[in-house]
């Protein structure tokens, strides 16, 4: 697969299985954790509604404005909350925040991050506590979503950056389906390694190639200026990512853009 892979076995505990089946066209998506847009436009444009859930609105895109993890937390301990309007038929895409799961965090408990040079040891120590604090809230509520997902049989892929020190690497139930190396290949801004991971049904395995019109990197965007959350600079994806993926791996049907082989030219004569 260009510029990914896909996860077939692992040694890691799996939730369940039970509710894997073929892959499907969803009826409709839930993008939570967008604001943007963009794959809900491009769901859109694919023929399927979709709707974008976001705590903001700074693109004007966010057609419902809540608190996730409060509606997480709420269906999971039984009482209402958007999932119970949800149907196995439809699809959830969870971007979930991934600012206290990736590997700068690293920095942060081993007190050598930039952000604390100017604070005292006892000021340092506090702000691991707090984040370790933060971190294991934000995990809490990842792990509560799949659970809801697989309770209701409802189809999740959940967004977040891959690599070697993610914490969910080693931390997490659930393996990664799709791990995208290298997202310009796909018609993308950033190269940025991304993992997928699927629940309740399988992704496809489609080779869409696009040329990117301008590559970014992460290390000329801007910081969020709000603690705890990723700038919208850095988490930008492009439309024509968008529709790849959902070609290649939701409706694994072919994207326009698919690099035609050996073996295509042939079966054409």
């Amino acid at each position: 697969m260009i510029g990914c892979v896909t996860s077939k076995t692992s040694g890691k505990p799996q939730f369940t299985n039970r509710f894997q089946y073929e892959i499907m066209k969803p009826t409709f998506v839930h993008c939570l954790f967008e604001q943007s847009g963009t794959f809900k436009n491009a769901f859109r444009q694919l023929g399927i509604p979709a709707k974008d859930y976001d705590i903001k609105n700074e693109f004007g895109e966010t057609d419902l404005v809540c608190d996730l993890f409060r509606q997480i937390d709420n269906d999971y301990y039984g009482c209402d909350s958007i999932f119970r309007r949800m149907s196995p038929d439809q699809l959830i895409m969870a971007f979930f925040p991934c600012i206290y799961f990736n590997e700068h965090n690293e920095m942060y408990f081993c007190a050598t991050s930039y952000n604390l040079r100017n604070l005292s040891p006892a000021a340092k120590i506090r702000t691991i506590i707090e984040r370790s604090e933060k971190r294991q809230e934000y995990y809490k509520r990842v792990l509560q979503l799949i659970a809801i997902c697989e309770a209701r049989r409802l189809k999740l892929v959940i967004e977040n950056p891959y690599n070697p020190h993610h914490f969910w690497r080693y931390n997490f139930p659930n393996y990664p389906r799709v791990i995208d190396m290298d997202r310009t290949l796909r018609g993308d801004y950033f190269k940025k390694p991304t993992q997928y991971i699927f629940v309740g049904f399988l992704p496809g395995n489609g080779k869409s190639i696009e040329k990117i019109h301008k590559r970014k990197y992460i290390e000329e965007c801007k910081s969020s200026p709000v603690s705890g959350m990723c700038s919208s600079e850095r988490s930008m994806i492009s439309p024509e990512y968008a529709h790849n993926f959902i070609c290649d791996f939701i409706l694994n049907e072919p994207s326009g853009n698919n690099v035609p082989t050996l073996f295509d030219s042939f079966t054409n004569n």
